[in-house]
């Protein structure tokens, strides 16, 4: 197979402001292509020095042929490359159950990984990488995943048109980044490579984890906030700081009455229920549901799942486990593992859906990583 150069390309659809092609870049990939339909997501993606020279499309996949992805990547049909794509999984998530269950719906929540499945069957790259909400193994029974993995699957088609798969959900907090936030993670490989593989005796496998709760064994303790956060400057509510080192560490401003809830929650544990009933909203006093809205966060633990509200004290358990405030866009993004010099807009709600739709980019490395273990055993002089 042709491979011209000593790093292997890798193409990255729906890339939003880049954290998987960082994530691979980091891992030793050469990201030449990545399609992303936002405008404000594709300007954060070209602006970070990392992914400059990146050829980045911004069209919509539906848009878009394989041949068109290969042509802009400039990769030849018979290379060796990664295709990484991570549908918009938000159908996909527990949080909106109506789509596990509305039939009608069923079309509009599988649409997008229908067509990564497409353009994977349009070019058949030697490997594919997805990652996805775990909420995608449940969305409409499994049925909607299990259609998307039959059909690369399929053994009726010749070796070189089917995939050996596979997938499972991880904990990022395995993987060193300081977050609970699980994440399903597929690896494919077409079949006729893979079959060489097994001929050498080789396993093609997930990552295996680098961390752990407590550290067992040969494994590293799981990142913690306290860790994430150190040498950031504090900040109050509403601040705004900025070095030539350290950029985007500003919050949300928060009313004193919700800096009043705080004290008192992280003085006594660090969840809502701490309240005393004159400062309980009515909307808590007869629903019980959500108990991380109002949250402090634990700074000797990973942080909990962040999300694209992550900057506001309302929605989550987004509070400062030492600062009377939110937590700030450079934090959440250490938290997702983005490095420090990924500079994100002015507008904290953006930043937080940027950095909150992300997929931890230390999880990404390890994929990356594991996947090219394998390239370099089928491909030793190349690599």
């Amino acid at each position: 197979m042709h491979m011209k150069n000593s790093k292997i390309k890798a193409i990255d659809l729906f890339s939003g402001g880049g954290g998987v092609s960082i994530g691979l870049m980091q891992a030793g990939f050469n990201v030449v292509c990545a399609v992303e339909i936002d405008p404000d997501a594709v300007k954060a993606y070209s602006s970070y020095h990392l992914l400059k020279d990146v050829n980045v499309i911004q069209q919509s996949i539906c848009d878009l042929s394989g041949r068109a992805i290969l042509e802009a990547g400039g990769i030849a049909k018979d290379e060796i490359y990664l295709l990484a794509g991570c549908p918009p999984c938000q159908k996909f998530s527990m949080q909106n159950r109506i789509h596990n269950s509305d039939e009608a719906k069923k079309d509009e929540v599988k649409k997008l990984l229908m067509e990564f499945k497409r353009i994977i069957k349009e070019i058949y790259p030697p490997f594919i990488l997805m990652e996805n909400v775990p909420g995608i193994i449940s969305s409409f029974g499994g049925s909607i995943l299990k259609e998307f993995k039959d059909d690369l699957e399929d053994p009726q088609r010749p070796d070189s048109e089917r995939y050996f798969i596979v997938d499972k959900v991880l904990n990022a907090a395995d993987y060193g980044v300081p977050q609970l936030r699980k994440r399903f993670v597929l690896h494919g490989m077409r079949e006729d490579i893979h079959k060489n593989l097994e001929q050498m005796g080789i396993e093609f496998k997930l990552p295996l984890p680098t961390h752990s709760a407590k550290g067992q064994a040969d494994l590293s303790p799981w990142v913690t906030v306290k860790e994430a956060f150190s040498g950031l400057l504090p900040i109050k509510a509403g601040e705004r700081y900025s070095d030539e080192h350290i950029k985007n560490h500003y919050c949300a401003g928060l009313s004193d009455i919700n800096i009043k809830r705080m004290k008192i929650i992280r003085e006594k544990g660090g969840s809502r229920n701490a309240l005393p009933p004159e400062l309980v909203l009515n909307c808590h006093k007869t629903y019980s549901g959500h108990g991380d809205v109002y949250g402090i966060m634990n700074p000797d633990a990973p942080a909990p799942t962040i999300t694209g509200g992550c900057l506001c004290y309302t929605k989550g358990r987004f509070g400062h486990p030492y600062e009377d405030r939110a937590i700030s866009v450079r934090e959440a993004a250490r938290l997702q593992t983005f490095p420090d010099d990924y500079i994100f807009g002015e507008s904290l709600t953006k930043a937080a859906l940027e950095i909150g739709n992300a997929v931890p980019i230390r999880l990404v490395r390890a994929s990356g990583e594991e996947i090219l273990k394998a390239i370099r055993l089928i491909q030793p002089t190349e690599c």
